[in-house]
């Protein structure tokens, strides 16, 4: 079972967009897949129309059982959404004796997963550092511009530094350089400095695309809002690419 968490601790990279078309993407390829949305302003519920009745905030805190969070929203894809209360989860880790281990004692009950993808908030708190000590894997949206490539080497750092002091292990291995437009000048440069930084680590990039921003309106993927998008080949191509990486 692959353990990935989406991470950025820079806002507006196309995290939680991401998120959303690799897991649906994965699932289109027999790979069953959970999506835990581990960001308070929900937006996985917005953006897939899940209104699940319990958030992930309510197996956290003993609640419910997790098992009762988990909502089938498609074949071979379950979703754990969040929302608003999610907010509160920060006073109520830190609260804990064991706060960093909180997510990973919960998440280890889930069994059955090829696929497990956290989206996790942009910050850099005690859910993202709950986040690390669960998952092996990190992937890293990342804007084509000056902005996104600086937060990009800071996120390298700051994998390592919370690694270091909790003795957790998971390691970044795939940069996804998002909202690209080949016309621009500094998209193009900013995606050959990725290439040249992160090397095979890098992903093809996911183009700017209006299908992309029009999906979450009408709480569906882009495979299955505009299957023959721009897009939807992106994202397509992510998803081989993440497959082929099993090997």
């Amino acid at each position: 079972m692959r353990t990935i968490c989406i991470m950025n601790h820079k806002g507006g990279v196309g995290k939680t967009t991401t998120a959303i078309n690799l897991a649906a993407g994965l699932s289109r390829q027999d790979k069953k897949v959970l999506l835990i949305d581990l960001d308070p302003q929900g937006n996985i519920d917005l953006s897939l129309k899940v209104n699940a009745e319990h958030d992930l905030y309510d197996a956290m805190t003993g609640k419910i059982m997790l098992n009762s969070c988990i909502v089938n929203l498609a074949k071979n894809l379950d979703i754990i959404s969040s929302k608003e209360t999610l907010a509160k989860a920060e006073y109520y880790l830190y609260r804990q004796e064991e706060s960093k281990l909180v997510l990973k004692q919960l998440l280890s009950q889930l069994h059955g997963y090829d696929y497990i993808l956290i989206d996790c908030p942009p910050s850099l708190g005690i859910l993202n550092q709950n986040a690390l000590a669960f998952c092996k894997e990190v992937f890293v949206p990342t804007s084509t511009d000056f902005l996104g490539f600086d937060a990009l080497k800071k996120m390298k750092e700051i994998v390592s530094e919370i690694n270091d002091a909790y003795g957790n292990n998971a390691q970044i291995t795939k940069i996804i350089p998002t909202m690209f437009d080949k016309r621009n000048k500094i998209c193009k440069q900013t995606l050959k400095e990725i290439q040249e930084s992160f090397g095979n680590k890098t992903s093809q990039p996911i183009r700017m695309n209006s299908k992309v921003k029009e999906a979450p309106k009408h709480g569906k993927s882009i495979f299955k809002y505009a299957k023959s998008s721009p897009g939807a080949k992106d994202y397509g191509q992510l998803v081989y690419e993440v497959v082929a990486m099993e090997s």
